[in-house]
């Protein structure tokens, strides 16, 4: 267990170097806001007292980093607790540690050359090597990865035309994966719980899914030719998505309209979809330069460096269920 925690303090002092190395500032930015937001999820609330109004336990750090952005630092990035108050699994804790960084004038692209060269880096650190053995499977971190959009891999590995289906033809796919309730979700869930089903579970070496649907990404720029599409893309590893990328979407009048089809779904039912944030979108209004952002899970990260199958393994407290009073 001690061989485990001692690898982890390696990889994150790895992940700050190469940051560092290249510039970036490491920032602090608020846990307990007034708004959530930067990621689908529901949030943990709690209540100020003196000042009689509900905080949330952030979800992300994404909007109030990218605020920086727009103030002028250029190359930032924090590594902290966010808090998600959903199911837990052998990779999902309510509390767990995330890497975000921002820079300015790059897109995903660059966003994706730094990842890998990123993940091989702390790879060395925790093993000597970019070759790691993770359930049985032996995994070869050294750039380049794969790249495939979003919609090819669901239909190559999935068999499922996305592009060719309505929102019906999605549901009716759902429903013979074993999706649950189908019928309320929406088009950019049934992408996203199809996805997962029939793709992400069969990509073992690194693979960058790339070009998102837009349905998919409400924070990311529209693909350049194809508005449609997001400029965005996962890092997969062994089954497990490690990385969330995009080209920022920059344009204020853009973000609000994404915004109020997120707003949309909330009224529908979707608990986890984004609210509209009026303070991130005026400082979208003063001007944000072309921005690629990363977020990286650390814990799921070490998993892969460590070989340990449950995210419980990686983190000294762990969530757990309270044992039953007899």
């Amino acid at each position: 267990v001690r061989e485990v925690f001692e690898t982890r303090a390696r990889v994150v002092r790895a992940l700050r170097e190469f940051l560092d190395d290249r510039g970036y500032i490491e920032v602090e930015t608020p846990v307990l806001q007034p708004l959530y937001g930067g990621a689908l999820a529901r949030p943990f609330t709690t209540h100020h007292n003196v000042l009689d109004m509900p905080l949330y336990l952030r979800i992300a750090d994404e909007l109030y980093l990218k605020r920086l952005i727009v103030g002028g630092m250029e190359r930032v990035y924090e590594i902290g607790k966010d808090f998600r108050n959903e199911g837990i699994d052998r990779t999902h804790n309510p509390e767990f540690s995330m890497l975000e960084f921002y820079e300015a004038f790059a897109d995903y692209h660059d966003m994706m050359d730094m990842v890998e060269a990123m993940v091989a880096h702390a790879a060395e650190a925790a093993t000597g090597g970019t070759t790691v053995e993770f359930e049985g499977r032996r995994l070869d971190l050294a750039p380049p990865y794969r790249r495939i959009t979003f919609l090819d891999a669901l239909a190559e590995i999935g068999g499922v035309d996305a592009a060719a289906l309505d929102d019906d033809g999605l549901r009716a796919a759902a429903r013979e994966v074993g999706v649950e309730e189908p019928a309320a979700l929406g088009r950019g869930r049934l992408l996203d719980s199809l996805f997962g089903e029939l793709v992400e579970p069969r990509l073992e070496q690194p693979t960058f899914v790339i070009d998102y649907p837009r349905e998919l990404s409400p924070l990311a720029k529209a693909k350049r030719g194809d508005a449609r599409l997001t400029e965005r893309f996962e890092l997969i590893v062994a089954g497990r998505e490690i990385a969330n990328a995009f080209s920022e979407l920059n344009d204020p009048f853009d973000q609000r309209e994404r915004f109020e089809a997120q707003a949309r779904l909330r009224e529908a039912g979707d608990e986890e979809a984004l609210v509209i944030d009026e303070d991130y979108l005026r400082a979208l209004e003063y001007g944000m330069p072309p921005t690629g952002g990363v977020g990286i899970g650390v814990d799921r990260l070490v998993m892969l460096l460590t070989g340990q199958p449950s995210i419980r393994d990686v983190i000294l407290f762990p969530t757990m269920r309270p044992e039953e009073t007899r």
